[in-house]
């Protein structure tokens, strides 16, 4: 069996945040990565003033990554709509661009990075197992697998919704009329039992990504086409920017998303990080932010107690990002009610309230 001290399971922003600290502070971290090559995941793809600060203290400078530069919001909910400036700017990109910035970063600062290997199940440190049958044993490990469970390990969110949310991403590739109408703002489109966040990357495509209940998936018999239908004749602002584009014939899914869990409990050893530590609602934009900030702070405990801090360390980001789950989870509620959205449209104009609502739903670990 082979032994390591540091094992992270996950090559997404969350695991490769703390192999890049673990490896300067003078570790040789084992990274695992089930993608041989950097695939484009599912993802908002908007990074906050706060996010960019992160990778900042990573020596990573943001102009690096090429984003497109975000400095305002529009909310849409049936016939109303505004507009606010953010508090400050932030970025949009993609997936891909954002995780071979940072696997460049690991790699470079002394990080082991294994790809193309799927970890099969663990149930703990020291009982890893991978798909070929090898097995593995850590010190520490440093849970990063995001939004997807592994077996052994999975998040214990107890009882589910009946009627849970999920995930929807499609890449469009935009027409010049389409930059132009989206410009330098993230669009949030409010229909019932969710919504849609619309914003440009780093190479001009458009990222739409949805977040919403799967009974309204039922609803267009599980087509994801006949869903952006009928959900167009909800949300006409939505149907008015997809008016004309090319759609790809599919799009990326993940279901049942636990959207305002944490991990309150630690165990010796254990750290799970980004979506695995902590699922904040979508449209707060602030799940890379989580992703990078657990990272850096699982390492940064280790660093100072080993394996035993995962206890502490657990307890304390769960405690760091409760006010900023809180509200958006708040939020995402009054989405599931358009009566609700279209009020919470006209609170939106009362001046700052947008930017205080950003700010509060930041995390700063």
């Amino acid at each position: 069996m082979r032994r390591t001290t540091a094992l992270i399971a996950g090559g997404g922003p969350a695991g490769l945040t703390a192999a890049i600290a673990l490896a300067r502070a003078g570790m040789e971290p084992l990274l695992i990565e089930r993608h041989a090559r950097t695939p484009d995941l599912l993802c908002g793809g908007f990074v906050s003033w706060q996010t960019l600060k992160s990778l900042e203290r990573l020596k990573i400078d943001p102009a690096r990554l090429g984003g497109h530069a975000i400095d305002r919001v529009r909310l849409f909910a049936g016939n109303r709509s505004r507009s606010a400036q953010l508090p400050h700017p932030g970025m949009g990109f993609s997936r891909r661009r954002l995780d071979s910035v940072l696997l460049e970063t690991a790699e470079a600062a002394g990080a082991d990075i294994q790809r193309g290997t799927a970890i099969s199940s663990a149930d703990g440190p020291d009982a890893i197992r991978l798909a070929d049958g090898q097995s593995l044993a850590a010190d520490a490990l440093f849970l990063a697998t995001g939004k997807y469970e592994l077996r052994g390990l999975k998040r214990p969110v107890g009882k589910q919704d009946r009627d849970p949310w999920m995930g929807l991403r499609y890449r469009i590739s935009a027409s010049a009329a389409l930059r132009d109408r989206i410009g330098g703002a993230i669009e949030l489109h409010l229909f019932r039992h969710g919504y849609a966040g619309l914003l440009l990357q780093e190479d001009g495509s458009a990222n739409l990504c949805l977040a919403l209940r799967r009974s309204r998936l039922r609803e267009a018999n599980g087509n994801p086409g006949q869903l952006l239908g009928l959900l167009g004749r909800e949300a006409p602002s939505l149907a008015a920017r997809l008016d004309g584009e090319t759609l790809p014939d599919t799009s990326d899914a993940i279901s049942r998303v636990p959207y305002g869990w944490r991990m309150r409990e630690g165990h010796r050893g254990l750290f799970r990080i980004g979506d695995q530590g902590a699922v904040i609602p979508s449209l707060a934009g602030e799940g890379i932010g989580i992703a990078l900030a657990s990272g850096e702070a699982a390492a940064r405990a280790y660093l100072a107690g080993g394996p035993a801090a995962a206890i502490a360390f657990q307890k304390n980001f769960a405690r760091t990002a409760r006010r900023p789950m809180a509200i958006a989870d708040l939020l995402k509620r009054i989405t599931d009610h358009p009566r609700l959205a279209r009020h919470a449209i006209r609170l939106a104009g009362f001046p700052g309230l947008v930017g205080l609502l950003g700010e509060a739903t930041r995390i700063r670990a």
